[in-house]
């Protein structure tokens, strides 16, 4: 606009980028960022919050990495199928469980209901981000020397379903608010 009408042309509040877009999905290994930056990108959208694993912790009254010890992965995997039906197609920001994408027919569950977003980093990142993982029940009992061969191994069974993600935003050397710039500015090409 050239100012007759009201003045100089503004853009839009963030809040209001992609309401087209239903359920933004956050996927990625874990020490990715999902949980940070998910929270982040939902203020920066007015849109709600949720961490799956945190929602399953909620429902079970345990921790995830007590529920794989008292569950096992399968019964895990289960409550997770069932955090993503609860909120699928929601105007949500939903960080996945690292896991999640990989199990049959979640990302296409999940990539009709809305975007995929895949928070990518490099396993030395991972393994500075995770720490000791304590709870961490993937690397539990794990020593300091066999955890990044854990990490490389879960990261190569799951590339093939991260890397289908629309899109992608590589971490390592980003703060959660640059990763939510970052994915602000590809969500454009999918309003």
């Amino acid at each position: 606009m050239d100012g007759k009408r009201g003045g100089a042309w503004r853009a839009p509040p963030r809040r209001l980028y992609c309401a087209c877009v239903r359920t933004i999905w956050l996927v990625g290994m874990m020490g990715a960022g999902k949980s940070a930056v998910g929270a982040l990108l939902a203020k920066r959208l007015g849109r709600g919050f949720v961490d799956t694993d945190a929602m399953i912790e909620r429902t079970a009254g345990i921790s995830i990495a007590e529920l794989f010890t008292r569950e096992g992965e399968a019964a895990f995997r289960k409550r997770e199928r069932e955090a993503i039906e609860n909120v699928v197609g929601g105007a949500l920001v939903v960080a996945l469980g690292g896991g999640a994408i990989a199990q049959s027919g979640v990302r296409e569950r999940i990539a009709e209901s809305g975007i995929i977003v895949y928070l990518r980093a490099r396993p030395e990142t991972l393994l500075r981000r995770v720490g000791d993982a304590v709870d961490r029940p993937l690397l539990k009992g794990l020593s300091r020397e066999e955890r990044p061969r854990r990490i490389a191994e879960l990261l190569a069974e799951r590339r093939p379903s991260y890397e289908r993600a629309p899109i992608v935003v590589d971490t390592d050397a980003l703060a959660p608010g640059e990763v939510v710039d970052a994915i602000l500015a590809r969500l454009g090409s999918f309003v």
